[in-house]
């Protein structure tokens, strides 16, 4: 029986997980925390799907061009057609499994249109769609777990791959509870671990997803993609601790962005974009906050209570007990936020990596969304990521090996060792509040090159220090190991912005505001003994 590993229980995690189990694969279902706990339960908007009866002029084919041109033409055309022509079936079968969708009187699912959309297709289960979908699909990965094909492990931090001449077999993970590190070998590894929230501090996602698994990786050889295209969400509101999502249901509802001047309202997305201004790309609408320079709200209060609370109390609930605003009888003030990453782990239309046996899915792959990611297609991507590694994983034959690992628990003891022993006057704590500043200022909305430049010489310089830490009593194991391969992804990312000398979907570079035919491809970006190298590349296939 073949074995797979897989790195994270998020609603892509889980869904490979559920669809390996399906066709007899024993698997290993590793996390640091519960799935309730997983960015996904965060997803409040939907997931996108052409369903019958769809809203008159809508096709897979408009959910196709939709994708493709919101990612600027640099998304892998194929792999967006499977995308958008599994919708369908993807949204039925989250609706077998218990997910509950908001229907109409004739029990047809509801359905509203997010930014970039040319058509009603949003499906949704109020404004809480991500935690339906993590709990219907907790209930069917339990029901393999009873069957003895699934196995769950919290508690258990990602170390290192176990790579040996290109292929995976494995990983080291470390045991919190156990406080040691433990070997599992696999067949075949999936990576599900997110974005990489926690780079720039305070966003609209979970710092518990910090970038760690995709820096490791890729220091261990795999090839990264599109790191400079990271989206900001128009539409949160700050909080002490994060910024919270006031989703794009508000949008999809009629809600309309202004700011005052003089005392007039003016709304200045549909002054520039027409009556569906309000519901332009996640990219262009935040460049347009930014522009303003002002305070900018956004008006839902012509709903009337009654309907705002049936359509979008979550929403309502958030700004009353954040805000203590009753968006019934005022407008939100709102501001943009770090919010989704459309780059990540490089992965073929399989979502293999340039590691063989090794797979990446959900938000820490790069495949689907190009430049920038059309309103609620991470849902569909999280669950079809996940059903195409599982397919590939299937089709191919285990070959059996007999190597010994065992060094590598050894070293990881010893690097543990060194960091622990290590004197210095950096803390780690400092270092990652010191990194997200340098992101936020040197990575935002609008960009340029000397800034850009400013981040990679300063993370350089936090790279120098960081094998002489001071580490504290307050420290975790998790947090001496990880922070080399995230200073090394923060790096990567800024030099893939910098490379791209031009503006493409969320990347707007305000020295190159033009967009250029001749970049109209994806970056990708290896690493090499301390040395990163990046080149264009249309659609990457890894060849296996």
């Amino acid at each position: 029986m073949k074995k797979v590993l897989i790195i994270g229980s998020g609603i892509s995690g889980l869904s490979a997980a559920t669809y390996c189990a399906a066709k007899g694969i024993e698997v290993t279902l590793v996390s640091p925390y519960s799935p309730e706990r997983a960015q996904s339960v965060m997803a409040s908007g939907g997931i996108n799907g052409v369903l019958s009866p769809c809203e008159s002029g809508d096709s897979i084919e408009s959910h196709i061009e939709d994708t493709l041109e919101v990612g600027c033409f640099i998304a892998g055309k194929e792999a967006v057609k499977g995308l958008c022509e599994n919708a369908s079936d993807i949204i039925r079968w989250l609706e077998r499994l218990g997910t509950v969708f908001s229907v109409d009187s004739d029990n047809n699912i509801r359905r509203r249109a997010f930014g970039g959309q040319s058509h009603n297709r949003t499906c949704y289960a109020g404004t809480s769609t991500g935690k339906q979908i993590v709990t219907a699909l907790v209930m069917e990965v339990r029901r393999y777990e009873m069957a003895g094909l699934i196995t769950r492990r919290n508690g258990l931090d990602f170390y290192k791959a176990l790579i040996r001449d290109g292929i995976c077999y494995g990983a080291v993970l470390y045991n919190e509870i156990e406080d040691d590190f433990e070997l599992i070998q696999a067949d075949f590894v999936i990576v599900a671990s997110g974005g990489q929230n926690a780079l720039f501090g305070k966003t609209t996602g979970s710092i518990l997803n910090d970038g760690y698994v995709a820096g490791k990786l890729f220091m261990q050889g795999v090839e990264l993609k599109n790191l400079e295209f990271i989206q900001y969400h128009p539409t949160t509101i700050d909080t002490t601790n994060k910024h919270m999502l006031v989703s794009e249901a508000v949008r999809g509802e009629g809600g309309r962005l202004y700011y005052t001047d003089n005392g007039n309202r003016v709304y200045f997305m549909e002054d520039k974009y027409g009556a569906k201004g309000n519901l332009m790309p996640r990219d262009v609408v935040s460049r347009c906050i930014e522009e303003t320079g002002r305070d900018v709200y956004l008006d839902i209060t012509f709903l009337g209570k009654k309907e705002i609370l049936r359509r979008i109390p979550e929403v309502y609930d958030l700004c009353m007990k954040y805000k203590g605003v009753d968006i019934s009888k005022e407008s939100i003030k709102v501001e943009p936020s770090v919010h989704f990453f459309m780059g990540g782990i490089a992965v073929n239309n399989k979502h293999e990596t340039s590691v063989h046996n090794l797979y990446a899915i959900g938000e820490c792959a790069s495949i689907y969304h190009g430049a920038n990611r059309l309103g609620s297609n991470s849902l569909l991507a999280a669950v079809y990521s996940g059903k195409v590694a599982g397919e590939s994983i299937r089709s191919v034959s285990v070959k059996e090996h007999n190597i010994d690992f065992s060094d590598e628990l050894n070293n990881a003891k010893k690097e543990i060792e060194a960091i622990n022993s290590a004197k210095g006057t950096h803390t780690i704590s400092r270092i990652r509040d010191e990194l997200a500043t340098v992101m936020k200022d040197d990575l935002g909305i609008i960009r340029n090159g000397k800034a850009l430049q400013r981040g990679i010489d300063k993370i350089s310089e936090y790279q120098s220090c960081v094998d002489k830490l001071d580490i504290s009593n307050n420290d975790r194991v998790y947090d001496g190991y990880s922070l080399k391969a995230i200073l090394a992804l923060a790096k990567a990312t800024l030099i893939c912005a910098e490379s791209r000398k031009e503006s493409r979907g969320a990347h707007y570079r305000s020295d190159y505001a033009d967009t250029d035919d001749k970049c109209k491809a994806s970056t990708i970006i290896s690493y090499n003994g301390g040395k990163y190298s990046t080149y264009l590349d249309l659609e990457k296939e890894f060849e296996k």
